[in-house]
């Protein structure tokens, strides 16, 4: 198996738009966030607005990778399943954990133990995709950097239209986790905004999902 990809140089990763570079950038931007807060030196809501910043990028890049990566690595790798299946669960686990943490005060003890609790974990799932995962999507490739790249760009489009909130209640696998991404997107980042979802939204949001559903039944049909 090939080495982590904490340990290779972006030539051995297949250039900076390859999907493996794309990764390992989030996960390191994800490491200086969660040093951030960590680090005492905030003022309570700089500490609240970096949690979010958090979940943003931990909800959409997952999403990514269980509607581009892990279908990839299943279809290509005997081991793809057990390896990924694994990553979900991990995956549902911090969604349950971001939820939990969303209905706590920031000034609830409770908040302080599950934001740590979540951190573990998305450390842990890290490592896990560095060192393992993500060696192996590379090594059933061949790694080959065209073929990297193009998932990159694939992987990083459906990142920077994922949803970036927690949502344990959706599938992690597609076709169910696809149906439901386009309205939870648009609802999520109108609450990002510190909007509400007007009606409009909500109506629209509705509407691609039924085109969805409508979609992948004509498909199957065919």
């Amino acid at each position: 198996m090939s080495r982590s990809i904490a340990q290779q140089s972006v030539d051995e990763l297949g250039g900076q738009s390859s999907v493996l570079a794309r990764q390992r950038r989030d996960h390191e931007e994800l490491d200086r966030l969660m040093h951030r807060y960590a680090s005492g030196g905030l003022h309570a809501a700089e500490r609240q607005k970096t949690l979010k910043e958090i979940f943003q990028l931990t909800f959409s890049h997952a999403f990514a990778e269980e509607t581009v990566l892990w279908p990839a690595l299943r279809r290509l790798a005997p081991d793809g399943a057990e390896l990924t299946a694994r990553v979900e669960e991990e995956h549902q686990q911090i969604n349950e954990l971001a939820t939990r943490i969303e209905s706590t005060e920031p000034d609830d003890p409770r908040h302080d133990e599950l934001t740590a609790d979540a951190f573990a974990l998305i450390r842990q799932d890290i490592r896990e995709e560095e060192d393992v995962l993500l060696p192996r999507l590379q090594e059933v490739l061949g790694h080959d950097g065209a073929r990297l790249r193009r998932l990159g760009t694939t992987w990083e489009t459906v990142r920077r239209t994922a949803p970036t909130r927690p949502h344990p209640g959706v599938s992690r696998r597609p076709p169910g986790n696809a149906l439901a991404g386009v309205p939870l997107s648009a609802v999520d980042r109108a609450r990002d905004a510190l909007s509400p979802p007007s009606p409009r939204t909500l109506w629209i949001a509705a509407a691609l999902v039924a085109a969805c559903v409508v979609g992948a039944a004509l498909r199957r049909k065919r």
